[in-house]
């Protein structure tokens, strides 16, 4: 039995407003997602998934898709599509960044990082799961970048 190897993946900058390092967060990502597949649930997205694919837009185009799909008006900072498509706003992103102190690259890292999270079957929606998978997008983080924040 071949054992299948973590999907590829794709990111595609559709804004231009907010200025990041793509090349830095593609080797992020690609490093993001060996760790996460060595942590998924067996029957998790991310095991049957070929390529994701990570779509960082403005503040209005999550606004409309935060809308459309989850029934929530407002900006998100991450969506998550089950199909493997991670879209991040960085507007959010950016004002998250001052707001932690940190940089818009590092925050739109961690947006990418929560979304392959959630392709493994980690989940938030309870207190307690959110600790869970807290503890762990940090501990992912330090082993990723050296530090977190």
């Amino acid at each position: 039995m071949k054992l299948r190897s973590p999907p590829l993946i794709t990111i595609r900058n559709a804004q231009r407003r907010v200025l990041f390092s793509t090349p830095k967060l593609h080797r992020f990502a690609g490093i993001a997602c060996k760790l996460v597949w060595q942590t998924r649930h067996p029957k998790s997205e991310i095991a049957s998934l070929n390529q994701i694919y990570v779509l960082v837009v403005s503040d209005r185009r999550i606004t409309a898709l935060h809308n459309e799909f989850c029934r929530i008006p407002g900006p998100t900072d991450v969506l998550t599509f089950q199909h493997g498509e991670i879209v991040i706003s960085a507007d959010t992103a950016a004002t998250q960044a001052r707001m932690f102190h940190t940089n818009v690259t590092a925050e739109i890292q961690l947006y990418v990082l929560h979304g392959l999270l959630h392709l493994a079957g980690f989940d938030d929606a309870t207190p307690s799961k959110r600790r869970q998978m807290h503890q762990l997008q940090k501990k992912l983080m330090i082993t990723i970048l050296g530090s977190s924040r």
